[in-house]
């Protein structure tokens, strides 16, 4: 029996999927709180999705493929800020018009260029195809996101709650703003080899709307949030060799799971309040 459950740790492949795994859960985790405050949940599926056209034009320039996919990520999320503000149109419109369009922009370019890129594994991930040089890679834009989230998320909370009494208090908000659309930018790019473009929004939402249904403090957010991430990425990995399934889509439905139970307890805690006398 324990050798049986044991039996997925003994193969490279996989022991590198759980190694890259630990990498990315807790930034992952942590940046998901900030996007779930701030109401950012379509700007992670823009960005996610909007990398496309830049990794396809960095395989024909021959540059590394992440390069390409940060660049894109930032034009669109610099794109829809100038937009929102130049235009009577609202922001969550500006952005599913900028994603939807540099998505089809680079289905065009792909199918145009006739390049040998494989698109499925950046769309839905290739988890188990990592190599040492991408858990490397993973690593140092993995590690840099996680340290300034921890070491900034008491001016990025305030900075989310109320922006003028963070202009009062000093802070610098252009910088916290834009510092936080780039490590969305760079966890997205981070996270293409594990779960793909389209899967990418999930993990980097879920984890913080199961900390926002469990817990009323921001600092218990970030922890419940960074423990959903690891749970479901190593849950999801280890399931899917059992199950013999995709483990990027395997991550998103354990992240599913978790969020659906999150939701069950807490209208369990509400209906116990409200029959109290």
């Amino acid at each position: 029996m324990i050798e049986t459950l044991s039996f997925p740790f003994v193969f490279p492949f996989m022991q590198n999927a759980f190694y890259v795994a630990l990498i990315l859960s807790v930034p992952a985790g942590l940046l998901s709180c900030f996007l779930v405050l701030k109401g950012w949940a379509l700007m992670g599926d823009a960005v996610s999705h909007a990398v496309l056209p830049g990794i396809v034009l960095a395989w024909v320039a021959g540059v590394p493929l992440i390069l390409g996919a940060f660049l894109a990520g930032m034009l669109t999320t610099l794109s829809t800020g100038w937009l929102a503000g130049n235009s009577r149109v609202r922001q969550d419109t500006v952005m599913g018009v900028v994603f939807s369009g540099m998505f089809g922009a680079g289905i065009v370019l792909h199918t145009a260029i006739g390049s040998g890129l494989h698109l499925d594994h950046i769309l839905f991930g290739n988890i188990l195809g990592i190599g040492p040089e991408d858990l490397r890679t993973s690593a140092l834009i993995a590690l840099p996101v996680g340290i300034f989230l921890v070491l900034k998320w008491k001016d990025l909370m305030l900075q989310a709650f109320d922006t003028v009494q963070a202009k009062a208090s000093g802070l610098n908000t252009g910088l916290l703003h834009y510092g936080l659309l780039t490590a969305l930018s760079l966890m997205v790019v981070a996270t293409l080899s594990a779960t793909g473009l389209i899967l990418a929004v999930g993990l980097l939402i879920a984890p913080g709307a199961i900390a926002f249904l469990l817990v009323r403090s921001f600092g218990k957010m970030l922890v419940v949030a960074s423990a959903a991430s690891l749970l479901s990425m190593c849950g999801g990995i280890y399931l899917s060799f059992f199950l013999d399934s995709a483990p990027g889509a395997t991550i998103i439905l354990v992240l599913t799971a978790l969020f659906l139970l999150a939701f069950a307890w807490r209208r369990l805690q509400i209906a116990r309040v409200t029959a109290q006398p």
